[in-house]
């Protein structure tokens, strides 16, 4: 019969490595993921801020068409004066053009640029891109998506994370006791 304390403290080991991989394997994929959220914006807000310092007008500079924030995938885009009011954009929430917090425009102001997860509602999530622009005495064009798929990957990542803590915790475990049933170990 197998030391039971014996076997638990040569296993300690392998546990830690089975629970550390996984999560650092986890956390690695979601940055990942993330930051990977931010790339159609990172393009929209740069060309919207050129076409703007080019004197191409808000309204015609802001890309066609109209998204509903709260229910589409879209990208939309935002133009906002100086001061942070909405002045021109393709993205509605509420029937409204949205506007982040003005924490977001007073970083901004100072950096030139900011990436923020933005919830403008409890069931609204969206990754956005903030950029000054110089036009019209200074202003700021966003760039946003949603980030519901990117949540649901995010979601896969963790369950495949935590299945994999588990195969490799209980399976070092009874990997360890079958050895020493095998070879006749008393610990």
């Amino acid at each position: 019969m197998p030391d039971i304390p014996s076997l638990f403290r040569r296993w300690l080991p392998f546990a830690f490595l089975g629970v550390t991989v996984p999560l650092l394997v986890y956390v690695a994929v979601q940055q990942s993921q993330r930051n990977d959220a931010n790339d159609p914006q990172l393009q929209i807000a740069e060309d919207l801020a050129r076409a703007l310092e080019r004197g191409v007008s808000a309204a015609q500079a802001v890309p066609a068409g109209a998204v509903d924030v709260a229910e589409s995938l879209a990208p939309f885009a935002v133009v906002y004066d100086a001061r942070g009011t909405p002045v021109a954009g393709n993205g509605t929430l509420r029937g409204r053009l949205p506007a982040p917090p003005d924490g977001v425009f007073s970083f901004v102001r100072e950096h030139g640029e900011e990436r923020v997860t933005w919830m403008p509602e409890r069931t609204v999530r969206l990754a956005a891109v903030v950029r000054r622009t110089t036009a019209n005495g200074g202003g700021f064009v966003l760039a946003a998506r949603s980030l519901r798929e990117v949540e649901q990957r995010e979601h896969y990542t963790m369950v495949v994370c935590a299945g994999m803590i588990v195969v490799l915790t209980l399976g070092s475990l009874a990997l360890l006791a079958m050895g020493d049933a095998v070879l006749g170990m008393p610990g």
